[in-house]
């Protein structure tokens, strides 16, 4: 059972960093994706319909963790405090950017939420590259500090391919500059989490009695459906967008 849980989260954190990694990684962009504001706000078009479901994963990951491996989350939290509280922080700045850029109709009001997403995206990609780099290190902070701006690279090219994916005309072409090539980061945002799991010390943190099996076979319930419901939204919003959207 433990070895299922493993597995189950792995999907669940290695879809997170595909699905969410290409929207951070767009944000980490705008600017130069984006020349104008109508320009970025076509960029943002690009993932908006997306982002919120992207982030089910990471909180069906973070639900894995506490009923499979409770212990995890001290371990990771104790070293790696500093990087938790960032993360957060640029998660909270980024959603508020997103949300409120179309609330009010200023264009000094939409460069300040412009900023909040790019800052945010920034404080997301360089969080979750740290968070990587240290566990990929086994040095804690100062293994991640090394790691994370190539790793936080990784989500900025990420971004570009799901842009050009996503985009048309002069913003495709822009994105096409970055050489980005969506399953290819998918492959090493996938392969750099998958190594970093290997490395962490799954039998000293896994959950003692009926807990772990209960989580386990509850994630398996979910991840269908989870699966199921994110695929019909990629089926029904996906295509070129030349437009703005709601946010």
């Amino acid at each position: 059972m433990e070895s299922l849980a493993v597995v189950l989260l792995a999907v669940f954190a290695g879809g997170y960093l595909v699905l969410a990694g290409a929207d951070i990684g767009v944000g980490m962009l705008l600017p130069w994706l984006g020349r104008d504001q109508r320009e970025r706000r076509v960029v943002i078009a690009s993932f908006a319909p997306f982002f919120l479901g992207n982030e089910v994963w990471l909180v069906a990951s973070a639900g894995l963790v506490a009923g499979a491996f409770p212990g995890l989350e001290h371990r990771l939290l104790a070293d790696l405090y500093p990087v938790a509280a960032v993360l957060l922080v640029g998660w909270v700045v980024r959603d508020m950017g997103l949300w409120l850029r179309g609330r009010v109709d200023a264009a000094g009001w939409r460069t300040v939420c412009d900023g909040a997403v790019v800052a945010g995206s920034w404080a997301l990609g360089l969080a979750w590259a740290s968070l990587l780099g240290s566990v990929l290190g086994g040095g804690g902070v100062n293994a991640g500090s090394v790691l994370a701006l190539p790793l936080a690279v990784v989500f900025a090219w990420h971004g570009a391919g799901f842009a050009r994916l996503r985009l048309s005309g002069e913003l495709a072409v822009r994105a096409a500059r970055g050489r980005g090539r969506f399953a290819v980061s998918a492959g090493v945002l996938v392969v750099a989490s998958v190594v970093a799991g290997s490395r962490l010390p799954w039998s000293e943190v896994v959950a003692e009695g009926g807990g772990l099996s209960l989580t386990a076979v509850s994630a398996v319930v979910l991840l269908p459906l989870l699966a199921a419901s994110q695929a019909l939204v990629w089926r029904t919003f996906w295509g070129r967008v030349d437009s703005p959207s709601y946010l």
